[in-house]
């Protein structure tokens, strides 16, 4: 149960970035820091004219992915936080019992 926990709180930390690096890469109307990455010159990007649609796009879905991500991680926290206290009470009894 350790693992996966740790494992999705890495893929999401790894989203968390990802999002922050789209986002700052995103045309704006000053041009922002998508000018340093070719954002100016849409003809001669990556993915052609329709640059500007699969940045949107990633966008999106790497928002969805934290929002997701962000209520999993809240409520699997919450309930690894009841289990160690109902651990930790046990111990408790045990301890006082003897």
């Amino acid at each position: 149960m350790g693992f996966l926990y740790y494992f999705f709180l890495t893929l999401f930390m790894t989203s968390c970035l990802f999002l922050c690096i789209i986002i700052l890469m995103q045309e704006s109307k000053s041009m922002g820091l998508g000018a340093s990455f070719g954002a100016g010159d849409a003809g001669s990007s990556v993915f052609g004219t329709s640059t500007a649609d699969v940045v949107k796009k990633t966008t999106s879905w790497l928002a969805v992915i934290f929002m997701v991500g962000c209520v999993v991680l809240s409520l699997w926290t919450t309930a690894l936080g009841r289990h160690q206290a109902k651990v930790a009470d046990i111990l408790t009894e045990q301890t006082v019992e003897s």
